[in-house]
């Protein structure tokens, strides 16, 4: 009987966008599976272009003329699992992704365009010497040196590190004694990591521990207040699931916390341990799947993308501080994380556990109501109280002449912290050394010519947008009216660190944000350098604001607790309360108490205070309140519909069509709320105008697809030269 495969080929052309037949042949039929790589002819030249087979049948294509065959199979083993085709048709149906955005998220980085294993030619041991060579001492210690080293080392490696004659190493090769074999070079982090002591649970974390494990529930909720120990019940959890023959996945938000959580879970676990996140090269990454994906590691701590390694039997997914934006993802498919770990717990019967000492609005409700289960830790271990805030009233510095970005108070705490050889983080959410630059003369303000932002000073001398990373050299002289007083306005990271140096010089000064962990390991580098006390104050973005865990910071200096207020975002209150509380988190882990000073200009806002008052609670009650009212998440999905053109008057068209398209299809949905079509709050980037649609409402799956087609259909006929994206409950509707 003849065999036929439904195929996704590699393109992302929003018209082949389905499935195409092909025809296996004969000699193929007892070798392909579902999820194996292909070669196939493609259109009218037959192109050779790559596919994935979705779907193997015998019946119904007697009807399709001039079927082709598919060419070859380009891999031994189906790159893609039975739950991966479960996990794409999700991913497509909820955040109407097209099929190739999808396998791309799951298959290994590098694949597609021909990464391979690397490998190298190694000397194994074959059998004893014999007859006269017994006699010589040379070839006798090189024969005990490769039974030490089996298989580790090349030729020249052999001849530089054990200091061997190459001669000698190939008469033993060629009479039989030593043999060369190929073997895979794994480009992962096999460091050994000093052992990390198991702690005994306390009364909270084990009552935690056991009702997770005990619950018949799969979705937890772990509200545990900084410092309380998440990650040592993160790691008992993840010992019991390893116990049972089953693999976990621990998923972080930022890099910034990868090096201590690494150090931890490799220090407890070792090479059970894989990691995963974007600092990794694109060698390693495909390393590292592959070891996953034979089994060779049962546990993988990492980012966003590491929920869709091919673990085999999952039994716990882990998602700590799931309350960050960093869970969401800004490319195609723009899924959620949590959505995701709950669809995996429901097609593999694994457990997943949020973890936060802030939960999202969104997950506490979900707990309320007993759709997860709410386990809460809230005492710190030991019962070490949390850190004293006092608030400064920014205000009142500049009544008083204080220009400099800290206050008075703070410099005070931060001299008398530094006396007792304590140290400090200072957290400010902006990089850079100023936010903007303008004339003081016309007011004119210095903006990227491709995007509606103002650029970012830093002290290289560079005006930076950091929308689209176009860099030019600082301009001294108004391009408007040729006046000399340009000026700088605004505070970032870098001007901290000047001011700090300036301020304190004898103390030691690092800063973690974007501009100084670029390079692969410099989130590491910093990280230990602070953790071993090389430095005395670690300035930083929100990198420094979760997870990290120094037991000698007593010292927190929020500087710039307004910025996250002023963000056109209906969470922004809910986001100031957790980055407040996150990074106070940070000061009086180990024995000396804390203290936080917060500097604001608004000392008055309630989720401010919410924060310094630790009222997660009134928090939450006042959040739910005003989106109940407002028809916001968890009441309701926000679907943005963005287009981008660059030329605007095309897309003002496109977008008033779109929405007469819309209305078409919405006109039944009583419940449903169209806004737009509206400009984007940044009205353009990279040299494209930005408008967009929002869709507020119950948005059911078969909707979301008629949008999808309505979407398709408009952009393939008249308006092809217009990007067009889709996001459900987006992270910011800039």
């Amino acid at each position: 009987m003849d065999l036929y495969a439904e195929v996704i080929v590699n393109s992302e052309a929003i018209e082949l966008d389905r499935t195409f037949t092909y025809k296996v042949k004969e000699e193929h039929n007892e070798i392909i599976q579902v999820g194996h790589r292909v070669k196939v002819p493609f259109g009218k030249g037959n192109r050779p272009v790559e596919a994935f087979v979705i779907v193997l049948k015998c019946e119904g294509v007697e009807k399709i003329k001039g079927i082709k065959n598919i060419s070859r199979i380009l891999d031994e083993e189906p790159i893609l699992s039975r739950d991966d085709l479960k996990v794409i048709d999700f991913l497509r149906e909820r955040y109407l992704c097209k099929y190739i955005d999808a396998i791309r998220t799951i298959i290994p980085v590098g694949l597609m365009s021909g990464l391979k294993n690397k490998k190298k030619q190694v000397i194994c041991f074959a059998k004893e010497l014999e007859g006269k060579l017994l006699e010589k001492e040379n070839y006798k210690n090189l024969i005990s040196y490769i039974k030490v080293h089996d298989g580790e080392f090349s030729k020249s490696e052999i001849t530089k590190k054990g200091d061997f004659s190459i001669y000698i190493l190939n008469k033993l090769i060629e009479s039989g004694f030593l043999q060369v074999k190929e073997e895979v070079v794994y480009r992962y982090n096999n460091r050994v990591y000093e052992e990390d002591s198991r702690n005994r649970l306390n009364e909270e974390q084990l009552n935690v521990f056991e009702r997770i494990i005990n619950s018949n529930k799969k979705g937890f909720l772990l509200k545990g207040v900084t410092g309380s120990g998440k990650t040592e019940v993160y790691m008992n959890l993840v010992s019991e699931t390893l116990k049972q023959g089953k693999s976990a996945i621990m998923l972080v938000p930022e890099i910034a916390l990868t090096p201590q959580m690494i150090e931890r879970f490799k220090g407890r676990f070792g090479r059970e341990v894989a990691l995963f996140h974007s600092k990794l090269t694109p060698g390693e990454r495909f390393d590292e799947w592959f070891r996953i994906k034979r089994g060779e590691a049962s546990l993988v701590v990492g980012a966003r993308s590491a929920i869709f390694l091919p673990l085999n039997n999952l039994g716990l997914i882990i998602i700590d501080e799931e309350h960050e934006n960093t869970y969401k993802s800004e490319n195609n498919p723009k899924y959620s994380t949590k959505e995701v770990a709950k669809y995996l717990s429901e097609i593999k019967g694994c457990k997943y556990v949020l973890g936060s000492a802030t939960p999202s609005v969104e997950s506490f409700y979900e707990a309320l109501e007993e759709k997860i289960e709410l386990v809460e830790i809230k005492n710190r271990v030991s019962n070490k109280p949390l850190p004293s805030m006092e608030v400064v009233d920014m205000r009142e510095e500049l009544k008083s002449k204080n220009l400099s970005i800290l206050s008075r108070k703070l410099v005070l705490e931060i001299e008398e912290t530094l006396k007792r050889g304590e140290q400090i983080i200072l957290f400010l959410n902006r990089r850079g050394f100023s936010t903007f630059v303008s004339c003081r003369s016309c007011g004119y303000v210095f903006k990227c010519p491709e995007c509606d932002v103002s650029m970012t000073y830093h002290k290289n001398g560079y005006l930076v947008c950091h929308m689209c990373g176009r860099a030019q050299r600082e301009v001294k002289v108004c391009p408007k009216c040729s006046s000399k007083y340009v000026k700088f306005f605004g505070a970032g990271t870098e001007r901290v660190q000047d001011e700090v140096k300036k301020t304190f010089p004898k103390a030691r000064v690092l800063r973690m944000d974007v501009d100084t962990t670029r390079t692969k390991d410099s989130h590491e580098r910093i990280y230990n350098s602070f953790k071993n006390g090389e430095a005395d104050i670690l300035i930083g973005t929100q990198m420094v604001s979760k997870g990290l865990d120094f037991k000698n910071v007593t010292l927190v200096g929020i500087l710039a607790a307004d910025i996250s207020l002023n963000i056109p975002d209906y969470r922004s209150g809910e986001r100031t309360y957790q980055i407040i509380t996150q990074v106070a988190g940070r000061a009086g882990r180990g024995d000396k108490k804390g203290k936080v000073i917060v500097q604001t200009y608004t000392p008055e806002n309630a989720s401010l205070n919410y924060a310094i008052n630790n009222s997660y609670d009134e928090l939450f009650k006042e959040e739910i309140r005003v989106r109940k009212i407002m028809k916001y998440p968890p009441f309701s999905t926000i679907l943005l519909i963005n287009g981008q053109s660059k030329f605007e008057d095309k897309l003002i068209k496109f977008m008033n069509r779109l929405k007469i398209e819309l209305n078409k299809i919405l006109e039944d949905e009583n419940d449903l709320e169209l806004l737009g079509p509206t400009p984007c709050i940044i009205t353009k980037i990279k040299e494209n105008f930005r408008w967009q649609i929002i869709i507020k409402g119950d948005i059911s799956l078969n909707l979301r697809k008629k949008v999808k087609d309505t979407l398709y259909e408009l952009t393939k006929s008249v308006y092809n030269d217009i990007r067009v994206s889709m996001d459900f409950n987006p992270n910011n509707m800039a």
